[in-house]
């Protein structure tokens, strides 16, 4: 079994679904007392969430990267960056180590792929919806057409994702909201949403609306547990 590096704490919150979601899976191919190999660096989110909405990216990569390098030395074999978000930095995160990463996106659009979605909405921090960091490689590596909410649904979503998901509050409110925001993606032809900010997951799940969703969270922690074991 492969060693799995967790680049996680943005926020702990999700984290703690990747810890449990991997265990988990390990376990189910494993039995027994099986559970994973892992090497977990829990960052302190507070600066790098400053950061992030003062747009000084580099330095929210640079503070990736030194914890990168330390899941490396503790032995990981390879790296998941346990946010959506972050991924904006990935490139540097990447050429600072040895070990592969496993990027979010790709392990999503895979999924996507292989059910035969190809129009898609996504949600997720402002961040992650507006920039081409991410939407950008689910058009021009797995030839996605990605849709986003309009602009005050972008807000609103963001809003939800800080102020309440990332401080453990889940809102029947913010739900219903959400829900309506996954139907307007529908009318516009989506045939699936995926939830792109792993907290999401934590408020919307597959019972609260007829639209299909991918939580990027479990299906990057079930892509970790099959390379973990390949």
């Amino acid at each position: 079994m492969k060693t799995i590096g967790l680049l996680g704490g943005m926020s702990w919150e999700s984290t703690v679904s990747y810890y449990q979601a991997i265990n988990r899976g390990v376990n189910a191919a494993l039995g027994g007392l099986h559970s994973a190999r892992l090497v977990l660096a829990s960052v302190d989110f507070a600066p790098i969430e400053a950061a992030q909405h003062r747009g000084d990216w580099d330095a929210t990569a640079q503070m990736l990267v030194d914890s990168a390098q330390s899941v490396e030395a503790g032995g990981a074999d390879f790296l998941l960056i346990c946010t959506n978000t972050m991924h904006k930095v990935a490139p540097q995160i990447e050429a600072a180590l040895s070990i592969p990463l496993l990027h979010i996106a790709d392990a999503t659009a895979e999924v996507l792929q292989a059910d035969g979605v190809r129009r898609v909405g996504l949600l997720g921090t402002r961040f992650t919806m507006e920039q081409d960091f991410y939407l950008g490689r689910l058009r021009d590596r797995f030839g996605m057409e990605v849709l986003v909410p309009e602009a005050a649904e972008r807000d609103f979503v963001h809003s939800v994702i800080y102020d309440e998901l990332c401080r453990g509050v889940v809102s029947d409110a913010s739900r219903a909201c959400y829900v309506e925001i996954i139907a307007g993606l529908q009318a516009q032809g989506a045939e699936a949403v995926i939830l792109g900010c792993t907290e999401i997951a934590l408020l919307v799940q597959a019972e609260h609306t007829a639209v299909p969703l991918y939580d990027t969270t479990a299906i990057h922690a079930a892509a970790a547990v099959r390379h973990a074991l390949a």
